[in-house]
């Protein structure tokens, strides 16, 4: 067992919250057959990068602002497949409303309709899409989740499931739990820890009213 102390946690939403790999992938796949595009490679970069940033790395041929809005608005209306990863419920009630935030590569409509299909809560600070001119792996998310929270980088630990996510925490001199959900363990190196599954780790009430993060050794 493993311990980290902070005053806040900072979770990555797809991949370690819940899992919307069926629904995400559906819509890439219809997107990439209206343009000719191969799946493949699209999957190969999609994960933790906004759509459009996405999509300027495998079509910057396109009208992006608009192809991006369309599929976004497509993706909030579509919650079917969304599941929720086991011990989200229990990690997210141990920990108190303002110590916890939401940094995802979504937008603010389309996380909180994925968060309300599976019952989870949704944060007082969440950073989206929206929020930030440069995605993840640039620090930029991170850094605004920090200062929206009135934190210093090193009060916080992001967990993250993909390596672009991973880099970003690093980028912004903040510690990282690695969730070995999407990814192998080889494809989370930039983690300070690394967790088997989201349910290895558990928070109690640390030294000063901060938080204990305990990670259980896989």
């Amino acid at each position: 067992m493993q311990q980290l102390e902070c005053t806040a946690i900072l979770f990555d939403l797809d991949g370690v919250l819940i899992d919307s790999t069926e629904c995400i992938t559906r819509h890439w796949e219809d997107w990439a057959r209206l343009h000719g595009l191969d799946i493949a490679a699209i999957m190969q970069v999609a994960h933790g990068r906004r759509t459009i940033e996405t999509m300027r790395i495998v079509a910057p041929h396109l009208a992006l602002e608009e192809e991006a809005r369309q599929f976004e608005a497509g993706e909030v209306v579509d919650t079917e497949g969304i599941i929720t990863i086991d011990g989200a419920h229990t990690l997210l009630d141990s920990i108190p409303p303002d110590a916890w935030a939401i940094v995802t590569s979504g937008s603010r409509a389309l996380a909180t309709a994925r968060l309300q299909s599976r019952g989870l809560p949704v944060p007082p600070t969440m950073v989206t899409a929206d929020d930030v001119v440069n995605g993840k792996p640039h620090p930029e998310p991170y850094m605004t989740a920090a200062r929206l929270l009135g934190l210093s980088p090193d009060d916080c630990i992001v967990v993250e499931d993909a390596p672009a996510g991973l880099a970003a925490a690093t980028a912004a001199g903040m510690r990282s739990i690695g969730v070995a959900s999407t990814h192998a363990y080889d494809e989370l190196v930039g983690a300070t820890v690394i967790a088997g599954k989201l349910r290895d780790i558990q928070v109690t009430e640390g030294n000063g009213g901060r938080l204990a993060v305990h990670i259980a050794e896989s």
